[in-house]
């Protein structure tokens, strides 16, 4: 069963000119320019590593517990969580690429009326496979 939420504790190091993030469980890490940017990509990247250890079914790290991480100066420590159906749902509809193979005049003629590839693509598979 799938966990709705996530909630795993970030180090917060404070440096002259970015506040860099580090996940001790997960092994990740990323950066800010400032506090608010700075959440925004521990968020962002404990949502991402944690859909890519679902989607591999490897073992979910057990959270450690605030008081039981050690820091240095000019660290801090903060819960982030991730609320993963919202992910799950965004990567179920994300794009992917597909080569397609078509005559030189056709592809001439299609570019001639601005015709959108993919929109085309996605519009005759939907209708192939009778889909709204």
């Amino acid at each position: 069963m799938l966990k709705e939420r996530y909630i795993y504790p970030a180090i917060f190091n404070y440096d002259d000119n970015e506040i860099s993030i580090v996940f001790p469980d997960l092994g990740v890490a990323t950066s800010g320019i400032n506090e608010d940017d700075a959440f925004l990509s521990a968020r962002e990247l404990l949502g991402i590593t944690m859909l890519g250890l679902e989607e591999d079914k490897e073992k979910i790290p057990t959270p450690s517990k605030l008081q039981d991480i050690e820091l240095n100066n000019n660290e801090k420590v903060t819960l982030i969580d991730a609320y993963m159906p919202s992910l799950r749902k965004a990567n179920i509809n994300k794009s992917v690429n597909r080569t397609v193979t078509l005559p030189a005049w056709l592809n001439a003629k299609a570019l001639e009326y601005n015709i959108n590839f993919s929109q085309l693509l996605q519009d005759a598979i939907k209708k192939e496979l009778h889909l709204n």
